[in-house]
């Protein structure tokens, strides 16, 4: 049975460019409409994460980076007053895996991905019945020394493999912050910072959405595009 795998960094809601309301449940239905298997999101505050399942209609699992400044119900009003201004500072920065609820899932952790004294990246795993074990991570922005997200990408693909059983498909998704190196085994990386990489499994192509496929009554939805590829 071929699986659609999505993955998005969704800008902590803002559009692209930002502006002072934000468009976080228009990302999530969006990304749900056509019903994906397993859907990778990055870049999420932490308000928003109770209420995904309700949002998307799949089963959510969540891995929080960094812990919102003050409570959530808080963190979120103020950062609704200008959503372009206040984002990861206020309201804490999360990742999840969303799978669709016809799939038997289940989570397998979180680990910490970045060096001390670095902002707190993680990378999470959610093993999904008939597919195989998905990681998903979120990697630092560090354009000036491209060593730093390769390490915390190699850290999260040991990460994935460590939770997978023998012979079992491992899926690494996210936002790597870089184009890895071509790893044995796994599907070639995409174009841009975004990816989806399969091991053990065959894959289709990855598909980067278009611009206009995010744009909605003229606003472009994050500064990110979706990527997808099938498996299987």
């Amino acid at each position: 049975m071929p699986f659609l795998v999505r993955s998005w960094n969704l800008f902590h809601g803002n559009a692209d460019p930002p502006r002072r309301r934000g468009y976080l449940r228009a990302m999530v239905d969006l990304a749900c409409a056509d019903a994906p298997d397993v859907l990778c999101l990055q870049e999420l505050p932490v308000w928003s994460l109770p209420r995904l399942d309700d949002w998307s209609g799949m089963q959510a699992f969540r891995a929080v980076a960094r812990a919102p400044l003050w409570p959530g119900p808080l963190s979120a009003a103020v950062t609704r007053l200008h959503q372009g201004v206040f984002r990861s500072a206020l309201a804490g920065q999360a990742n999840a895996v969303l799978v669709a609820r016809r799939h038997r899932a289940e989570d397998l952790g979180h680990e910490r991905i970045s060096d001390p004294g670095r902002e707190r990246r993680v990378v999470q795993a959610v093993r999904v019945a008939g597919l195989g074990v998905v990681g998903n991570l979120h990697a630092t922005n560090d354009f000036r020394r491209p060593e730093v997200p390769l390490a915390e990408v190699a850290r999260a693909r040991a990460f994935a493999e460590r939770r997978a059983a023998p012979g079992e498909t491992v899926v690494l998704a996210g936002d790597c912050n870089v184009v890895p190196p071509r790893v044995e085994g796994y599907s070639d990386p995409g174009p841009a910072l975004d990816h989806v990489l399969v091991r053990g499994a065959p894959a289709g192509p990855l598909l980067v959405w278009p611009r206009e496929r995010r744009v909605q009554n003229g606003v472009v939805l994050s500064d990110h595009a979706p990527v997808e590829l099938v498996i299987g």
